[in-house]
């Protein structure tokens, strides 16, 4: 069954979500939605999602959205597939979901907002704000750090395995380094920068970037 992948292309939740699902090697469907002119706010696409966000996927019946949700779902639905991506041990899987918490409060909002103010706003002929936008990096620099000392300690973020954790990470890091041209928040920090470098290395990542260019 191909599952059915309401996002854009271009856009750092869906790109989580196909990331996943290349991983897994899950044949799936991506049917476009136009954000620059409002299509995730109309009626027949708040039907499927109520916030009007995307990704939305429909696998059969079942349908699902907010990107980790998803992605933990086909984690888990194939598990028996491709990389384990849920860890191993209940440590390791707790492990995940920590750093998986982490990407989600502590580096998205800031990476959102850098690439809000300084790509999205001035792409769309409007001031970003560039007192907001270097408090976020600031901010952004501390949370780098922490991820320094982690790094030095195992060679991904749950543990010596790809996991979630760190496929979470590649669609907002790859706005950084090529949108927002902040690439020093990864390029200055060694263990940080070898592990761009290995997660962003990996075929299923590559694979999706073809598509998406």
């Amino acid at each position: 069954m191909v599952v059915k992948v309401y996002g854009a292309a271009k856009a750092a939740c869906p790109q989580r979500v196909l990331a996943c699902l290349i991983e897994k090697g899950v044949h799936f469907e991506l049917i476009h939605v136009d954000l620059d002119h409002g299509e995730h706010k109309s009626p027949d696409f708040l039907h499927r999602q109520p916030f009007g966000q995307v990704p939305v996927v429909e696998d059969g019946d079942f349908k699902l959205y907010e990107s980790r949700a998803i992605i933990r779902y086909y984690a888990a639905k194939y598990g028996d597939r491709g990389p384990n991506l849920l860890g191993q041990s209940l440590e390791e899987r707790a492990m995940v979901d920590q750093w998986l918490e982490v990407e989600a409060h502590n580096f998205n909002d800031l990476c959102f907002n850098l690439v809000l103010q300084l790509v999205i706003l001035p792409r769309m002929g409007q001031p970003g704000d560039l007192a907001l936008a270097h408090s976020c990096e600031q901010k952004l620099e501390k949370v780098m750090d922490v991820y320094e000392k982690r790094l030095g300690e195992s060679a991904y973020l749950a543990g010596d395995t790809f996991t979630l954790a760190d496929l979470s990470h590649l669609p907002g890091i790859r706005y950084l380094i090529e949108e927002a041209k902040m690439g020093h928040l990864i390029r200055e920090r060694k263990n940080v920068n070898a592990w761009w470098d290995r997660i962003s290395g990996r075929p299923a990542w590559k694979k999706l970037m073809d598509l998406v260019r």
